[in-house]
């Protein structure tokens, strides 16, 4: 089976994955456990990425799999070879998994469909990008406990995160009310939610927040040093506005000092390396279920 949506995912089968994710959370896979052995993932990131990118190819190798990392810049990419016909190429050499990243939203679905090889979505443009959402949820499952009846509030560039439209699928699907904040120009068309920040935060479990994604706009926010931060950033003082064992998180990478406060990110209270630590445990259940899924074709 392919991963492209978070909505693709049964009820039963998002259980199975996050059971399995916290799994691999606290145990080391051994030899009757590395599923992966004589198989091979391939990663192809059309965009920049840290976290993703080296955790499915970490959680692949600690499966027992083997990884080739397509150099999109070194490839036939750069010559003008298209989308498809680069998906046909690598299909062609079978592989068991194929992970792709790309700035077109849609893309990930598309490859999908032309190639046998299971995919997974690791973020397509301002689509989706479900495993992010996976490890998130997962996250705040292993570190407060449940998931129904949370607030979470999720603050930033909402018009422009994957992150968002993932995470806040999953955590509605599973009984979370999910509060979306940000600066006008960065919310979705014809939002209804709360009015600001401070709003948002108000009396939250969990406060996410998400950096301005300036690549993406057509003109810069033309916002001063430290005014961001000021306005619409996660400070202690507007952190106090939550309850006050709240935790705090961002899927990275961080502008720190711009949407988020040096000593919120490294608090006590922040989950932030714990997330980076749940995206390999959370890849390697990925991992397994797609291509478990492709040995019983």
């Amino acid at each position: 089976m392919d991963l492209i949506s978070v909505d693709d995912l049964s009820d039963p089968l998002l259980e199975e994955l996050l059971r399995r994710a916290g799994h691999w959370a606290t145990h080391e896979p051994d030899a009757a456990t590395r599923h992966l052995t004589g198989r091979q993932v391939v990663t192809a990131f059309f965009e920049h990425s840290t976290r993703t990118l080296m955790s499915f190819e970490i959680a692949a190798r600690r499966l027992g799999g083997s990884v080739t990392r397509l150099p999109v810049e070194m490839s036939s990419v750069a010559k003008g070879e298209t989308l498809r016909d680069t998906a046909l190429t690598l299909d062609a050499m079978a592989p068991d998994a194929f992970v792709i990243r790309h700035p077109e939203p849609g893309a990930a679905r598309e490859v999908a469909g032309w190639m046998a090889t299971p995919v997974i979505n690791a973020g397509d443009g301002a689509g989706e990008h479900p495993s992010q959402g996976l490890l998130d949820v997962a996250t705040i499952r292993r570190h407060v406990g449940h998931i129904e009846g949370l607030v979470v509030a999720i603050c930033g560039d909402i018009r422009h995160s994957r992150v968002a439209n993932s995470t806040a699928k999953l955590l509605t699907r599973l009984g979370a009310e999910v509060r979306l904040a940000g600066p006008a120009r960065l919310m979705p068309e014809g939002h209804d939610g709360p009015d600001g920040i401070d709003e948002a935060i108000g009396g939250a479990d969990v406060v996410m927040m998400l950096r301005v994604q300036r690549e993406r706009l057509s003109e810069d926010l033309g916002d001063a040093p430290g005014e961001y931060l000021a306005r619409y950033g996660l400070t202690g003082e507007r952190l106090s506005l939550a309850k006050p064992d709240a935790k705090v998180m961002h899927p990275g990478p961080m502008n720190r000092g711009v949407e988020i406060e040096d000593a919120v990110a490294d608090g006590e209270r922040s989950l932030i390396r714990a997330q980076v630590a749940m995206g390999v445990a959370t890849r390697m259940a990925i991992l397994e279920m797609v291509t478990g899924e492709a040995r019983a074709r």
